[in-house]
């Protein structure tokens, strides 16, 4: 399983990609790519936000991921800093169901009691575990953006593997699209229940 792992912003969206490996390899994950989308502030937002759309369209037209796990919006940042994370999130959202690709939403807390154990883990921690998942001693900073925006949306992919796998709590887990083969907004109605009539 090919996972992207998206951690949005405007200034700076982190995107890390990692594929599932067989248990009998030793290692549950393979790094694939990482990385930041990063649009310069004296850019007008509606470029931003085109720019985000348009490099984000080259990540899943050259990777292909079976899905997409992003994390949620954080209400105790200010509404100016929430309003525009809130846009790149919509920009995302929008242009991976474009691709009818499943979606999966995380809280930020919880993915960082998922990695490390404790909902309070700083982003030094976060690359720590990150690294430690990846068989990895150091990850090199990325081209262009910050290695924290790019490791935490690895821990976004990480954490959706984690919780599919272990299924012992999916109350935290959201999905928000559907499979590459359904069409959006249309649902296959339930098959009715085979009740013979007794005599």
């Amino acid at each position: 399983m090919l996972i992207l792992g998206i951690d949005p912003g405007t200034a700076t969206t982190g995107y890390g990609l990692v594929e599932t490996l067989v248990e009998s390899s030793g290692k549950q994950f393979q790094l694939i790519e990482y990385g930041c989308i990063v649009t310069p502030k004296e850019m007008e937002m509606p470029m931003r936000l085109f720019s985000i759309q348009k490099d984000l369209h080259k990540l899943l037209k050259q990777y292909k991921p079976d899905c997409v796990s992003i994390e949620q919006l954080f209400f105790g940042v200010n509404s100016r800093t929430a309003m525009t994370v809130g846009q790149a999130r919509g920009v995302v959202l929008s242009t991976v169901a474009s691709y009818r690709i499943p979606i999966f939403e995380y809280q930020g807390l919880h993915v960082k009691h998922t990695i490390t154990g404790s909902g309070k883990a700083d982003k030094k921690e976060i690359q720590k575990y990150v690294m430690k998942y990846l068989g990895k001693r150091k990850l090199a900073k990325p081209k262009n953006g910050y290695i924290d925006d790019a490791a935490d949306a690895l821990a976004v992919a990480i954490c959706h593997y984690i919780k599919v796998t272990q299924l012992t709590d999916v109350s935290n887990v959201k999905k928000v699209s559907i499979s590459r083969n359904t069409k959006v907004g249309k649902s296959k109605p339930k098959p009715k229940p085979n009740v013979k009539a007794r005599p």
